[in-house]
């Protein structure tokens, strides 16, 4: 990718500029004739001649790219493709069709050996299952993946116990997964997962077994996590809220379909298909919105009251003091530069406005 006035670029740079995973018309299918009819007709997917043979669509045509330290949450219900579709993009599923790229690599073309050399110093994997080794303490089952690639027991220990500190499971490193709540041994799991230094994290609904208090702890470890390491993820739940909360961006699966993509407040504000707007109709809008997604442009500076709100504040957390005030509110960036305005209006129709209205978005 250039710019056009040069023929060259920084390789690391160029790096930057293409997405660390992308998939191109990505299909799973499942039935006894699904290889055979695709041969038939040279790889092309007719999905209704398929489906007419019995076939069962787990993914369907999925088309995405994920940056480089972006969270996609990849949201839907039981049967809708989502865990199928994590496991084609990690391989541990075979597709049927279509390609996928792991940093410009073409996953799809790799050997045994080389997929193996991916998965261990690329991919780090939580599943919901903790399928932790009980014979094993805390810092040996944080260790145990360093020393299958061949670390020292003295640098894999070493290792573990800076992931245990992290994981905040200090204290606990010598007990066993019996003597540990849920939580704890989930802590325990992504402990180990990130031990190896993977660039790239898969999370198959790793929380979805715990009770909601333990399950929004995790939420809010993990979010901590990715504000430090600003891993790539692709992380699944059939958790709307779980979604809203985690996301950079949201990929809503119906039957193996991808019904949308966008970021939580672009999803909430303008669901693109009727079965997304059942998700949203719901939402408690304040919670998801910020102010940068409502701010209107600024007009007379002057005329601003004294107030400064951040873009980034959820709209929960600067209502009351918004809309005490007489006049609008200046929305400052990072850099306390005024780039748009919030005013009462705009939060009483987030309040009390019809669930389904749009609003201003500006970003």
């Amino acid at each position: 990718m250039t710019n056009g006035t040069s023929n060259t670029i920084d390789a690391s740079a160029d790096q930057d500029l293409h997405p660390v995973i992308k998939c191109d018309s990505v299909y799973k299918i499942f039935g006894e004739f699904s290889q055979s009819m695709l041969r038939d007709s040279n790889g092309n997917v007719d999905v209704k001649t398929l489906k007419e043979a019995g076939c069962i669509f787990g993914v369907n045509s999925a088309s995405f790219e994920v940056s480089k330290g972006e969270m996609l949450v990849i949201m839907g219900l039981s049967g809708s493709g989502k865990s199928t579709l994590l496991r084609c993009v990690s391989r541990l599923t075979d597709t049927t069709a279509g390609r996928i790229f792991i940093e410009g690599e073409d996953l799809l073309t790799m050997n045994p050996k080389e997929l193996i050399e991916l998965r261990r110093n690329k991919m780090g994997m939580v599943f919901q299952s903790f399928a932790l080794l009980p014979h094993k303490t805390v810092l040996e089952n944080i260790a145990f993946p360093l020393q299958m690639k061949g670390v020292s027991t003295k640098d894999s220990i070493q290792r573990a116990a800076a992931m245990v500190e992290l994981t905040s499971l200090g204290g606990r490193e010598n007990y066993f997964p019996r003597q540990l709540s849920g939580g704890q041994q989930q802590r325990v799991g992504i402990a180990r997962s990130l031990a190896v230094e993977p660039d790239i994290w898969f999370l198959d609904e790793p929380f979805s077994a715990l009770d909601p208090l333990i399950r929004k702890e995790m939420q809010d470890e993990f979010l901590r996590l990715q504000e430090m390491l600003h891993k790539t993820i692709l992380f699944v739940t059939h958790d709307f809220d779980e979604a809203l909360r985690l996301a950079d961006r949201i990929v809503i699966m119906k039957d193996g379909i991808i019904e949308q993509i966008d970021t939580p407040a672009n999803i909430v504000l303008n669901p693109s298909t009727e079965y997304v707007a059942k998700f949203t109709n719901e939402v408690p809008r304040e919670k998801v919105l910020n102010c940068g997604n409502v701010m209107e442009e600024v007009g007379d500076i002057s005329d601003l009251s004294d107030l400064r709100v951040p873009r980034k504040a959820v709209i929960e957390t600067v209502a009351e003091a918004v809309l005490n005030e007489t006049k609008p509110v200046g929305v400052v960036n990072d850099n306390n530069e005024i780039v748009g305005v919030l005013n009462s209006k705009s939060i009483i129709h987030i309040l009390f406005g019809e669930s389904g209205a749009k609003s201003p978005v500006s970003g």
